[in-house]
């Protein structure tokens, strides 16, 4: 007997209060929140930190906010403002659609560690395909300037290891719970097609990262696209975090190593020849996924049936 058709997870939110006018003040919420309200009141306990630390809180705030020359301390600032999407994206869930901020995670609803360690090793290997395009196609060295030495290891880098191993995972979960989590259930909430829930928040992804060269945008939207198919055919975030946390394991500890933070925070320039090898991490990473998850039998829609307002009140399934 098979299961009675579920909702899909781009259309999550459809289970929850109706209304159309919902993701709309949603969206403009989440943007609100991340261009003032968020960086604002992180920096408060940063500044009682610097303030009981004896240092001058002004020049210690301007210090924090300078991308151009990160410090440790500034780059926990950023991961920790990028991470607070996640009780951000909880509670417009919870206050704007009425429903359980665990449908964000998937449609189970939560996170399905198991699958999220399989979604890990599928990366690596789609990692090494990368690795191997990145050695036979030409570059015009318009990225980051990597040396062919390994940098010193200091204090300061000692900081940076720390902030970006135990910092950056929550960082990247805490964008995918914005863009693939949140804004996906939105736009496909009011369009009601895969499609849009996957270009329009894959467009506001790279649109995020502020001025850019068009390989670098094409790179950062390309990626959007790939994470929200995986979030889209999967059913949950998982995918998507692994990837990307992997992802910004791998140009951070890069930048430490041979390069510099500040040129991977800010890239500049960029190279066409990068569209091809992010293509075939992208594309490789999504076949496996996508493949594995049906060998597994990762569920794709929710156990309820397909109807509005069904999800109110649920925190779980039985």
């Amino acid at each position: 007997m098979t299961d009675p058709p579920g909702l899909p997870y781009h259309l999550v939110q459809r289970g929850g209060r109706p209304g159309a006018w919902r993701p709309i003040v949603g969206v403009l919420a989440l943007v609100a929140c991340f261009i003032v309200v968020v960086p604002v009141l992180v920096q408060v306990p940063f500044a009682i930190g610097l303030a009981l630390a004896g240092r001058d809180v002004t020049d210690g705030l301007t210090r924090l906010l300078d991308l151009d020359d990160p410090t440790p301390l500034g780059l926990a600032y950023l991961n920790v403002t990028l991470a607070c999407a996640i009780l951000v994206t909880w509670l417009l869930t919870r206050v704007l659609h009425r429903l359980a901020p665990r449908w964000l995670a998937s449609v189970a609803p939560r996170i399905r560690w198991r699958w999220m360690a399989v979604c890990f090793g599928l990366s690596i290997v789609a990692l090494v395909a990368t690795l191997v395009v990145s050695a036979v196609v030409p570059s015009s060295g318009g990225g980051a300037e990597i040396s062919g030495e390994l940098n010193e290891f200091t204090s300061t880098t000692r900081a940076f290891v720390l902030v970006v191993v135990f910092l950056t995972p929550l960082q990247a979960a805490g964008e995918e719970y914005a863009f693939r989590g949140y804004l996906t259930q939105a736009f496909g909430n009011v369009f009601g097609k895969p499609w849009a829930a996957v270009l329009f928040p894959a467009l506001l992804f790279a649109l995020a990262h502020g001025a850019q060269s068009a390989p670098i945008f094409l790179d950062r939207f390309a990626f959007g696209v790939v994470a929200g198919l995986a979030v889209v055919l999967t059913g949950g975030l998982e995918a998507g975090i692994a990837m990307h946390v992997l992802n910004n394991w791998l140009a951070f500890g890069i930048a430490l190593a041979f390069s510099d933070m500040a040129s991977t925070l800010n890239p500049t320039g960029g190279d066409w020849w990068t569209i091809p090898v992010t293509l075939t991490q992208s594309l490789v990473y999504l076949g496996l996924v996508v493949w594995v998850a049906r060998r597994m039998r990762v569920r794709e829609t929710t156990q309820t049936p397909a109807e509005p307002g069904v999800l109110v009140g649920r925190t779980g399934l039985v």
